[in-house]
């Protein structure tokens, strides 16, 4: 088995786990902060999750399936990207866990994801779950 990478992004929002959490499965929310993505799913473990938009001028639809879901704590999915290059097939998903931590200020939202098969794709994942954390950072701090 190759040696993967595993992204891990942070940050700390002025906000109560319950509204970070409506953040992460709140369609209308997502699509703000997730760069303009409209996410489909019924939230239950097993159940298939999809991201459709466009990126770059190309319209993409991702997908993955609910790995394990509880209220306000974790959300943990897999995830293939149309855009990756690399086929529909299980070896090519990623595992994306959203894990929640009440803190001081508020809420401290980890996001890591696994399976980058190299540092510059890890370093890549990291800055992308960046610019979404700091999004949805504003978003709910407004």
């Amino acid at each position: 088995m190759n040696n993967t990478y595993i992204a891990t992004s942070s940050v700390g929002i002025k906000a109560t786990k319950g509204k970070v959490w409506e953040a992460l499965v709140a369609p209308e929310l997502i699509k703000e902060y997730l760069f303009g993505t409209n996410v489909k799913s019924d939230w239950k473990i097993g159940s298939p999750i999809t991201y459709e938009g466009m990126w770059e001028g190309k319209s993409y639809e991702d997908k993955g399936t609910i790995v394990n879901i509880v209220p306000e704590e974790i959300l943990e999915t897999t995830y293939w990207s149309s855009v990756g290059g690399l086929p529909d097939q299980p070896e090519n998903y990623k595992k994306v866990i959203y894990k929640l931590e009440e803190i001081d200020e508020g809420t401290k939202l980890t996001i890591t994801q696994d399976n980058n098969p190299t540092e510059e794709s890890r370093d890549h994942s990291e800055k992308n779950w960046g610019i979404v954390l700091d999004s949805l950072k504003k978003l709910l701090e407004k």
